[in-house]
């Protein structure tokens, strides 16, 4: 009987497994670096929930490692440019972001940052042409009947892709340059009398200056600023579809859309039924240390250590920069661990140690991690959010000055400029985050914040690729705003059509008016003569 009963438990369980989205095909279409490391937590647990993944990695690709990641599939196309040459690019323009951008004024930086994003731009959509324009793949792909596409939306061709293979798709996504893409394509609202844009190192608690500043900040990025080449696109798109579209059309019709945000660094602005709040979703309870670095940190004492990395994209810096950085480091009483991979500094002192990786997850949930130190990425950021550590945010370019004003706002963590930061500087930000109960007190409040869900982010967001996956889209949710022009969003012809009956009534009213002062004008003066 108990065997029996074991069996119907086991095919109940089966079937559930089945019917919630399990055994569907999912090709991916993602981004380098840190987008990359984030959309592989989501593909590691869609495998392991039994789906077929398949990534399509360009031959220049540098962040996907297919012999780590043996259960997702990689689909290798020939790109039009070498691994190398991508590289280089890529370091060229964040030396730019880091140590050239920060010189001009706002509107020169800006206009810098335009041209490096275009030109980006030119290199997305190289690699777009070489998938949809490669027969032999295409066929393969259509022959493959995947059930959804997930797609980075920073790197356009996801959603051609999508309307080639006549599959629904989602997006996951930090930001777009000034939201634009999430207002205009996703149909979301930002009402700048409270929600910072993006790059304007705003709070939510903004003076009248403030609200100039990011209205100003509004009108450039809807009206001048592009993240992508939106002409070149839209002929893109033409040519291949066959018929008249723009970019801006194709992205619309995402179905749903994961924004790797959440609201502990968030600020409370509108939402929409498709789009969920998913930041955090990679990070995870704390492994072992390997024993080397396990030693280092207990050899710590009650000091405890502070942790340092400036992320995956920046493995080196100035060595003017390094040393003033390890003089700072040397006067604190805590044991460093600095995520380094130049030239030894020579003001190093004997409680750092360098490392070229670091566990950083590990390291933060480690209970003797006083202090991170960060250039305030969100996958670092959220890492230190999880495990309640405090940091000194030092940004270096994108979404990462924001993301430390943010927490600044937050009271947990303190705000250093890279390029202008005194060894004295640094040495303070320290103690103050270390020896400054409030900010572990707050970094522990967020932290509650973001613990306290009722499905874990990762879950959500898997969660929406099956929804998607077994509705064959979610059109449902999204907004009737994609169907309405700019002026029927705004209701300028409704505005219009009353004005016009108000200005209508008001001229009635006047020419009786006047008529009826006429009548008794000539009435009174026909009285008068007689």
């Amino acid at each position: 009987m108990s065997l029996k009963i074991f069996v119907v438990l086991l095919l109940l369980q089966l079937s559930f497994y089945f019917d919630s989205g399990s055994c569907g095909k999912v090709l991916v279409w993602p981004m380098e670096y840190s987008h990359w490391f984030n959309i592989k937590t989501m593909l590691d647990e869609l495998v392991r929930r039994g789906h077929e993944v398949t990534v399509l990695k360009p031959s220049a690709s540098i962040s996907y490692d297919a012999e780590k990641l043996s259960a997702i599939k990689f689909e290798t196309y020939s790109s039009s440019i070498s691994r190398n040459d991508l590289e280089n690019k890529y370091m060229k323009n964040i030396v730019k972001l880091i140590y050239e951008l920060p010189k001009y004024s706002v509107w020169t930086g800006l206009s810098m940052l335009q041209e490096i994003v275009l030109e980006g731009s030119d290199y997305f959509e190289m690699f777009c042409k070489d998938v949809v324009l490669n027969k032999r793949l295409m066929i393969k792909l259509q022959e493959s009947k995947f059930d959804v596409i997930l797609a980075d939306a920073f790197i356009a061709c996801g959603e051609l892709l999508a309307e080639l293979l006549q599959i629904p798709f989602v997006y996951t996504l930090r930001f777009f340059y000034g939201y634009t893409y999430e207002k205009y394509s996703g149909g979301l609202s930002f009402p700048p009398s409270y929600v910072p844009t993006i790059l304007s190192q705003l709070s939510n608690q903004m003076t009248f200056m403030d609200r100039v500043k990011n209205m100003m900040y509004v009108l450039y990025f809807d009206f001048w600023f592009q993240s992508f080449n939106e002409k070149k696109w839209n002929q893109f798109y033409s040519e291949v579809l066959g018929r008249p579209t723009t970019l801006q059309e194709m992205m619309g019709k995402a179905d749903i859309w994961l924004i790797r945000s959440y609201w502990d660094v968030e600020f409370p602005r509108p939402t929409l039924p498709n789009y969920d709040f998913v930041g955090g979703l990679h990070c995870k309870p704390a492994k072992p240390l390997p024993k080397e670095m396990e030693d280092f940190v207990q050899s710590s004492g009650e000091n405890g250590v502070v942790v340092f990395s400036l992320g995956s994209m920046v493995g080196n810096m100035t060595e003017e920069r390094a040393n003033l950085i390890a003089s700072a480091l040397a006067q604190i009483p805590q044991k460093v661990i600095w995520r380094f991979n130049g030239k030894k500094p020579d003001t190093l002192g004997s409680n750092t140690q360098l490392f070229k990786w670091i566990p950083q997850n590990d390291l933060l949930g480690h209970p003797k991690t006083k202090a991170f130190i960060t250039h305030g990425g969100t996958n670092g950021i959220y890492e230190a959010i999880y495990h309640g550590v405090p940091q000194v945010g030092i940004p270096l370019f994108a979404d990462q000055p924001d993301n430390i004003v943010y927490m600044k706002a937050k009271g947990a963590a303190v705000r250093l400029d890279f390029l202008t930061m005194s060894s004295a500087d640094l040495l303070n930000a320290m103690k103050t985050v270390i020896n400054d109960p409030s900010y572990k007190e707050n970094a522990m409040r967020l932290s509650r914040i973001h613990h306290d869900q009722p499905v874990k982010p990762l879950d959500r967001a898997v969660f929406w690729v099956e929804f998607v996956m077994r509705h064959k889209g979610a059109k449902h949710l999204r907004v009737a705003a994609h169907d309405l022009t700019w002026y029927q969003y705004y209701s300028l012809d409704v505005i219009g059509f009353l004005l016009a009956c108000v200005a209508t009534v008001m001229l009635i009213i006047t020419k009786c008016c006047l008529f009826g002062c006429q009548k008794m004008f000539k009435t009174g003066k026909k009285k008068k003569g007689e």
